[in-house]
């Protein structure tokens, strides 16, 4: 049976026939991998961002949004019970909470009692409906069209996932590093099946390549430079007349900003900021065991490490103290991505407190705005430099040598935070009037299409 033709679940007893049909759906246009988030009634507030889990065995409910609930520790029953994360790692639980969830609109609106686990784990999410829901709804769930489904007394009642809100949460999710899809062990012994924290396993979950929200439009190539077709930009392609032609004009003026080779940076004055560690003195310096690849991916590393050392970004260094190993992350197309096992180093760090901008408040900001032009550092992180004091701290080793960073590398401990020190010091006068800043990303947005070519020059 196609999918495309319908999906049907049979009714059981007095229950109405469920099916997905060749309706349009609503949402993306095109393909997607949007995980379904919904929002529902849960204990008489409307609570957004739930995400559907069905690989999840508990209902969770994020302490965050718990307390902005404020329910009450009375209504908390403790447990002993232990969560495992998908990576193994365990989370501890405040307790269980009992509440009522409804789902639906009008005569096929339903309500369930269910059992939620409060854990205080950051998440871009307020609420997981895991398998306990699904069931107790007895709900059937479409990714393909965006929905989920359950039987009420009224007939089929339905909840249509927010594509939008979903990607805002996969940014965010991805911005924070989480590994979701806690599972009850309700033995309170660690699984036999618990993951070792080998190379292969553990580089993706953490390095993994996010993938890219698309945009809901065609893009056209423009040619910055007229006649070199390898140094173009993209613009919409809704764009008209004057409009068009004032953009593609001021890209084409200010054409000398543009990086096209990693020899075209010029990084940032370290008189202006530099990045520090700050390692706790009383931690004892950690020498990782040396990694063995095959040939192929050697020479992988070995190109990387001759790009690196070209643009002056490492260098050779002898007797380091701290040594860090390399990590091949696989990329679309078969390729490979360099980067460096930090963890023990970034453990030794304090973190740096400064704040980063909520992602749902900056695309908040941009929803009355015509235009808007997505910015991205190239080689944000790249361009600032390491302490000199701290250079021999960021050492890693490969087949060919020890190296050490020079400019602040990819993967270690508060870059982020320095990074958006930086731009905010930058950007001061501009941000929040006619732009925003998250990190390496910047974007220019004008209300009225008119003044897009003065808020970006």
């Amino acid at each position: 049976m196609s999918l495309k033709e319908v999906i049907k679940v049979e009714a059981m007893e007095d229950t109405p026939l469920i099916q997905f049909g060749r309706a349009k759906r609503s949402g993306p246009r095109t393909s997607h991998n949007d995980a379904l988030v919904i929002t529902a009634v849960l204990a008489d507030y409307e609570v957004g961002r739930i995400f559907i889990d069905s690989g999840s065995s508990a209902d969770i409910l994020f302490g965050e949004a718990y307390d902005q609930m404020q329910l009450g520790d009375v209504s908390l029953e403790k447990l002993n019970t232990l969560l495992h994360g998908f990576a193994g790692e365990v989370v501890h639980s405040r307790g269980m909470i009992s509440l009522p969830l409804t789902m639906g609109a009008g005569t096929t609106r339903k309500t369930c009692m269910l059992k939620f686990l409060v854990v205080d784990v950051p998440s871009a999410y307020n609420v997981i409906f895991g398998r306990p829901t699904l069931t107790a709804f007895q709900a059937v769930i479409s990714i393909y069209h965006m929905k989920i489904k359950f039987p009420t007394p009224g007939g089929v009642g339905e909840v249509q996932s927010d594509h939008l809100q979903s990607r805002k949460c996969n940014v965010e999710a991805v911005r924070k590093g989480q590994k979701r899809n806690l599972h009850e062990d309700h033995q309170g012994v660690p699984s036999s099946k618990k993951r070792k924290e080998t190379v292969a396993e553990w580089a993706p979950k953490e390095m993994e390549t996010p993938a890219k929200v698309q945009p809901t439009e065609e893009l056209l190539n423009i040619e910055v430079i007229p006649g070199s077709p390898d140094k173009t930009t993209r613009i919409g392609s809704h764009l008209r007349g004057k409009t068009k032609e004032e953009i593609i004009s001021c890209l084409r003026c200010n054409a000398d900003i543009f990086t096209w080779a990693p020899q075209d940076l010029e990084g940032i004055d370290p008189k202006v900021i530099t990045h520090h560690l700050n390692i706790d003195p009383g931690v004892k310096p950690v020498k990782q065991k040396k990694r063995h690849f095959g040939p192929e991916k050697d020479k992988v590393i070995q190109a990387e490490v001759d790009k690196l050392m070209a643009t002056g970004h490492i260098e050779e260094i002898q007797f380091p103290k701290w040594l860090s190993n390399v990590v091949l992350v696989p990329k679309p197309g078969e390729k490979w991505r360099m980067c460096i096992d930090f963890r023990d180093l970034n453990k030794a760090c304090p973190k740096d407190f400064y704040p980063l901008p909520r992602i749902d408040q900056l695309v908040d900001s941009t929803s009355d705005c015509e235009l808007l032009s997505m910015m991205d550092a190239s080689q944000g992180y790249h361009q600032i430099m390491l302490a000199p004091e701290d250079r021999k701290r960021v050492s890693f080793i490969t087949s060919s040598g020890t190296f050490c960073y020079v400019a602040m590398p990819f993967r270690l401990r508060n870059i982020g935070a320095t990074y958006q020190r930086l731009v905010d010091k930058i950007f001061r006068s501009q941000i929040g009037r006619n732009m925003e800043v998250y990190v390496d990303d910047m974007l220019v947005k004008s209300k009225k299409a008119e003044d897009h070519i003065a808020d970006l020059a």
